[in-house]
């Protein structure tokens, strides 16, 4: 059999459509959260139970990947959705909400399992012209909790059908639907978290002079850390540091011992990372000394840049113009500071991840990702089962370039 025309294949999606917005709606009824999802990886299995795959599960996590063997051997494609959702609260007032309170797939990732599980069922509809197999990768754990780096620690892809190249799509509600972007290179940012600790002399407050008050000094810290970004970090290699929580104190009369900073840092290469660490602990150290607080520090490294690319890129973006006509790719005129944890995959293979066009017809509910209020157009849903098809049968036959 020869592969289907490729323009067909959004077609052939929109009849998976209602099988897809089922599975969403049930897995956003119970959103779970981190490394293990018995419910979400239970009912994306079950969705794909009857296509005959071949199912992996994570030793590490709730995980797995099943693959999908063409007619022929050849190359092995993974394509990738991740699972878990958010720790917050669910304000859309949708049908089909959050059944738990504090919890809340707000970054789309029911969306994504969705959208792989009707992929998996689209390819296997012309699994008799494909030469190859793809690594259909439904993960656990990518809101802060690692999870595509526990898969690859423990080998989940390696084996007989070991990927060449890896793609996935992150849906966003701010596109217009049918219309998908990327862009070559660095996409979304490496992404750290800091703590700063404070320490000084408590007293009473109408008495400041008697206290070494860890309050003003974590104000000042603020300020010079953004002081420092202005001045002494490239422009054109930037960083985003952000100061989130401050906490201290306990009553308006009391000057607290203690004061807490949290905050991340946002970054696109290597040297901005590293200098950006060297002058947080710079400053944040001479400033506590220059008041007589004493102060501890502690940087955790978390999730490298994402890295679209170059060759691979351009193939999905030929792609995505075949799948959803000439206006289905948009190029970013720059990269996002956001963060992924695909970003582990795309540093093993060649690969890229596109945002997809969710946008709702109501302008008054457009709310982007991990908003309280964020809500998906699910016609949308469509045209990512038709990319991922897409793309698996484009690269498997061979067609790696624009």
């Amino acid at each position: 059999m020869s592969l289907p025309p490729i323009s067909k294949l959004l077609d052939e999606a929109r009849t998976l459509l209602p099988d897809a917005v089922a599975l969403r709606r049930k897995i956003h009824e119970n959103p779970e959260l981190g490394l293990e999802l018995p419910e979400t990886a239970k009912a994306a299995r079950e969705a794909i139970a009857d296509l005959g795959l071949d199912v992996k599960e994570s030793r590490t996590t709730s995980g797995f990947v099943a693959t999908l063997r063409g007619a022929k051997p050849g190359p092995c494609i993974l394509l990738r959705a991740d699972m878990d959702a958010l720790p917050m609260p669910e304000d859309t007032g949708l049908p089909f909400a959050s059944r738990h309170a504090d919890r809340m797939h707000a970054c789309g990732h029911d969306v994504h399992t969705a959208m792989l599980a009707g992929a998996a069922r689209l390819l296997d509809r012309h699994r008799d012209a494909i030469e190859g197999s793809v690594q259909l990768f439904f993960q656990a754990g990518e809101e802060g909790h690692f999870g595509a780096r526990f898969a690859l620690d423990e080998g989940l892809f390696d084996g007989d059908f070991c990927p060449e190249a890896a793609f996935a799509i992150h849906v966003d509600p701010r596109i217009p639907v049918g219309m998908t972007i990327s862009k070559p290179g660095p996409i979304l940012a490496a992404a750290d978290t800091f703590k700063i600790e404070l320490k000084g002399k408590g007293g009473h407050a109408s008495m400041p002079h008697d206290t070494r008050d860890p309050l003003p000094v974590a104000c000042e810290i603020v300020q010079a850390l953004q002081s420092f970004v202005t001045r002494r970090i490239n422009v054109f290699d930037p960083i985003v540091l952000t100061v989130s929580k401050i906490v201290a104190g306990t009553t308006a009369n009391v000057i607290p011992e203690t004061a807490e900073c949290l905050g991340t840092l946002r970054s696109f290469s290597p040297a901005s990372r590293e200098l950006a660490h060297a002058g947080l602990d710079r400053v944040a150290r001479h400033v506590a000394a220059a008041h007589e607080v004493e102060i501890e520090i502690h940087i955790s490294r978390g999730y490298p840049v994402t890295v679209n690319d170059e060759g691979f890129t351009r193939f999905a973006e030929g792609v995505a113009r075949e799948v959803l006509g000439a206006k289905g790719f948009v190029e970013m005129p720059s990269a996002a500071m956001g963060a992924e944890d695909f970003s582990y995959l795309l540093e093993r293979w060649p690969g890229a991840m596109f945002f997809l066009g969710v946008r709702p017809e109501d302008p008054e509910l457009v709310a982007p990702c991990h908003s309280n209020r964020m809500v998906a157009n699910e016609e949308g849903m469509a045209a990512g089962i038709a990319l991922h098809t897409a793309v698996a049968l484009r690269y498997l036959e061979g067609r790696v370039s624009a």
